[in-house]
């Protein structure tokens, strides 16, 4: 077979799958969240800032959610940490309210004595997207840091609030067993 031919075939093969999709009632769980706080980093006596910029996706609204999550993390006259992170969060926490969650994964450091490690955060949720996020984390070359965070998740903010609907109507909001819209 030529390439155009196994081109064709591959692109008619997708467009028919797309073409006879199902639509589905469940809906998933995302986070899109900026913050800012002061940074500690072992060794550096200066006060550091950081900007904490995280999106991720998870399992539908339940009891509980696990998911992914990306963060880029620029520390103000240092340079920009990427992790890759798994989130454990409770129901409220993913639906705009009170809860909380977990984030453990893998960081990359590209800057200053670069380094690799591991990276843990408890994330603490209120109503209206508010999230405080405290982030510690180890890695290669006896690297050690520590950051605090507070800023808005914006996905919490707008389409999985479910708080202070009967004065501000949220119509993209899922119900407990993570069926949405409702």
């Amino acid at each position: 077979m030529t390439r155009i031919v196994r081109w064709s075939v591959a692109l008619a093969a997708l467009a028919a799958g797309l073409g006879f999709s199902g639509s589905a009632r469940a809906d998933v769980s995302s986070w899109v969240y900026a913050g800012f706080g002061p940074a500690w980093l072992d060794g550096n006596e200066r006060d550091r800032y950081t900007l904490q910029l995280e999106t991720g996706l998870g399992t539908p609204p339940g009891s509980v959610v696990f998911g992914g999550l990306f963060r880029v993390q620029p520390i103000f006259g240092e340079g920009t940490d990427l992790a890759l992170l798994f989130r454990g969060a409770t129901r409220g926490f993913v639906q705009g309210g009170f809860g909380f969650a977990i984030d453990a994964g893998g960081y990359e450091r590209f800057w200053g004595q670069k380094s690799a490690g591991g990276l843990g955060s408890l994330v603490l949720g209120a109503p209206w997207g508010v999230t405080l996020s405290a982030s510690a984390g180890m890695g290669t070359h006896d690297t050690r840091f520590a950051t605090l965070t507070l800023g808005l998740d914006f996905a919490r903010l707008t389409v999985y609030r479910t708080n202070g609907t009967n004065w501000f109507p949220n119509p993209h909001a899922t119900d407990e067993q993570g069926r949405g819209p409702r």
